[in-house]
């Protein structure tokens, strides 16, 4: 017969080992399959507020890339909080607004995360005018315009134009905010390889007037 002593250590040892392995399904679950993100800044807005939570996607990025039009979390590269440009024909460099975007980035990235929308993928042309986006698979065109209710308007800001086209290497995503006018983005930090990627936002759960998919 069990003593008092003998059947508390055991549901505390019960106890311990069921902690630890909720601990371990999270952080797996994390590390593997959901991330939670909190939106640091209004370069997303009207889709997403400054302070809201969205659930990242992390399993789908295993088996191939995001698509034109998701919202993914990622590495930019380094330098891009201050709007650097890497280019192999030339070192780093601020774009000069109204003429290309940014070809290439700096071939290393940063450790901090960003949250964009992908508005063109690997061997597409674009250039922005209006701050919309405009892609073709071909240089010579014909260039059409994307779909983007989503989006608040640009305004005059510089950075609404930069008319001439650019090729997305192979492997590479041209990210851009939906606050145009006031997004930090691809347009000049260049567009960013799949392995920085950290996964597609697929759903937002905070606050909870916000609740649902994206």
């Amino acid at each position: 017969m069990s003593t008092p002593t003998k059947s508390r250590t055991g549901s505390l040892l019960e106890l311990v080992v069921i902690v630890a392995v909720a601990l371990g399904l999270a952080l797996l679950i994390q590390a593997f399959i959901v991330k939670p993100y909190k939106i640091p800044s209004g370069s997303m807005e009207p889709t997403l507020k400054v302070g809201q939570r969205v659930l990242v996607d992390r399993i789908g990025m295993h088996f191939g890339g995001p698509s034109v039009g998701d919202i993914v979390v990622f590495h930019p590269p380094q330098g891009a909080e201050h709007e650097v440009c890497g280019s192999v024909a030339r070192p780093p460099h601020i774009v000069s607004y109204g003429g290309a975007p940014c070809s290439a980035p700096v071939p290393r990235q940063a450790s901090v995360n960003f949250i964009k929308r992908v508005v063109a993928g690997p061997g597409e042309w674009i250039y922005v005018k209006g701050g919309h986006a405009y892609t073709s698979k071909s240089r010579k065109g014909p260039f059409k315009r994307e779909h983007d209710p989503y989006i608040a308007p640009c305004g005059s800001s510089p950075e609404c134009n930069f008319r001439v086209p650019i090729e997305v290497p192979p492997g590479h995503w041209f990210m851009m905010g939906d606050n145009r006018g006031e997004s930090d983005d691809s347009r000049f930090w260049g567009p960013v390889p799949t392995s920085w990627i950290i996964g597609v936002a697929f759903a937002t759960y905070w606050p909870p007037d916000r609740i649902g998919l994206l």
